[in-house]
């Protein structure tokens, strides 16, 4: 009787040890389980420097969403943006690509616009400031070629 119910401890410890690593795992990973609501816009630039598939999209330092993927299209860099569906982007709005800090990870700034009208599902920013190349600035102004 006593075999038992050691047994039935530690299997029940056990459960709640995989529940808890289960739940720090969606929370630290930022996994989406419950499926909440979103919407997809894209982003044309000419140099997406650094920004990868994870990247976050923040409107005035909140993060509002995500870069689902980063392709090739036409020799630009078209990336793919899932917003929260509560959050509503204007047609004439900028996209940035900007670095958090010195020297910290790039993610995608945009600047609301003044218009009425908003993207839809599928909808693209038209106008998108690109990655700046600090390595490209440096050599600028050490070779003199300002």
């Amino acid at each position: 009787m006593k075999r038992i119910d050691l047994e039935l401890a530690v299997g029940i410890f056990l459960l709640i040890g995989i529940a808890a690593l289960g739940y720090l795992s969606i929370k630290l990973g930022r996994l989406d389980v419950v499926g909440k609501g979103y919407y997809t816009v894209y982003a044309d630039f000419e140099n997406a420097g650094g920004i990868k598939q994870g990247s976050s999209v923040e409107i005035a330092g909140v993060e509002v969403g995500k870069v689902k993927a980063v392709k090739l299209d036409n020799y630009q860099a078209r990336a793919e943006l899932t917003i929260d569906s509560h959050v509503k982007i204007q047609q004439d709005s900028v996209a940035s690509v900007r670095t958090k800090g010195l020297i910290g990870e790039k993610f995608i700034l945009i600047t609301p616009g003044g218009s009425e009208t908003f993207l839809p599902n599928g909808g693209r920013i038209r106008e998108t400031e690109s990655s700046i190349d600090v390595e490209e600035l440096i050599s600028k102004y050490v070779f003199g070629k300002v």
